[in-house]
Order: C-alpha cells, then structure tokens, then sequence
C-alpha cells in the first residue's frame, strides 16, 4: 500500500480500525504510518496516532522500535491528540535513562499546565510515576505536585489518578 493510499484511508476514518489489523499483520508498512503520524500539516493525521495507540495493545514489540522517535515527536508536537496518545504509549514502559531528563521536564510542565487537556496530564502524571519509580528522591517533589494539581486544578480524571498514585507513593516513602 502506498503513503497516498494510507492517507486516504486514515482520512475517511471509517476504515480505521480495519486500517490497524493491516498494520499488525503487515508490519513492514508500519514506517508510513509512523510518517504519516509524525505530520503535524494535516489535522486527520492524528487517526495515525490512534492507530499506533491500538497496534501497541495488540501487538506492542511493533511500536518498540520506535519509542525514542515517539517520545521526540510528542515532546514537539501541537497536536494534544497526538500527544495524548503518545504519552499514553510512554507512560506505560519504562523510561530509558537517556530519556529521562528530558521526560521529567517535559511531563512535569504537561501535568501541571492546567490549559492542558485532561488526558495529557493524566499521561504525563503517569510518566512522572515511573521516573519516581527509578528514582526515589523525586517522590517526595512529586507526591506534593499530585496534591497541588488535585487540589488547584483537580478535574475528576487528574483526581482519581492523583489519588490512586499516590497511595502508590506513600507506600515507597
């Protein structure tokens, strides 16, 4: 299938989730998609993002590869919808030690950027879960940060993730 092909059906949007089972089967295709991901040009390319979202549950070692490109791309990208999936995606491996620094910034500023929708801080706050997990010294940094967003810019979804992180911290400290 060609890139023009693949954009044409991601556009439609009613193919998708057919578009993502081609994708697992077919996995040396999967470089268009992430190019076609990494477009930030067109507004229907955050279906891309979706897609790869739904490869990883199904078949995670096909994302693998790309998680340092993943993890760029979401630290540049406009796109919320693409960057909540793609946090999404980070949020739930480990955190390479390259990657950490610059994860920690990155997160930290997502969680606690209230204009932010709900679903990239709930993410991000789950990035800075796993960096505490590494890293024990900033649970104590980050247990005050949950509370503060709880308590100042607390929606239901940063709340019932706040708190359930937070129990987690309390049981490390």
């Amino acid at each position: 299938m060609t890139e023009n092909e693949i954009r044409e059906l991601i556009q439609s949007g009613e193919t998708i989730p057919l578009l993502a089972k081609y994708f697992v089967q077919e996995p040396g295709q999967l470089d268009i998609l992430i190019k076609t991901a990494f477009d930030d040009s067109e507004t229907y390319t955050w279906r891309a993002a979706w897609m790869i979202d739904k490869i990883h549950e199904e078949k995670p070692d096909l994302i693998l590869p790309y998680f340092q490109s993943i993890t760029e791309f979401a630290i540049h990208t406009k796109n919320s919808g693409k960057r909540r999936h793609f946090l999404k995606l980070i949020s739930l491996h480990d955190i390479p030690d390259e990657n950490m620094a610059l994860l920690l910034n990155f997160a930290s500023e997502m969680f606690t950027n209230a204009s932010e929708p709900v679903a990239v801080r709930v993410h991000a706050m789950q990035i800075l879960y796993g960096i505490a997990l590494k890293e024990p010294d900033f649970s104590g940094e980050l247990i005050e940060m949950i509370g503060h967003e709880i308590e100042y810019h607390g929606s239901a979804g940063i709340a019932s993730r706040g708190r359930k992180l937070l129990k987690k911290l309390y049981r490390l400290s």
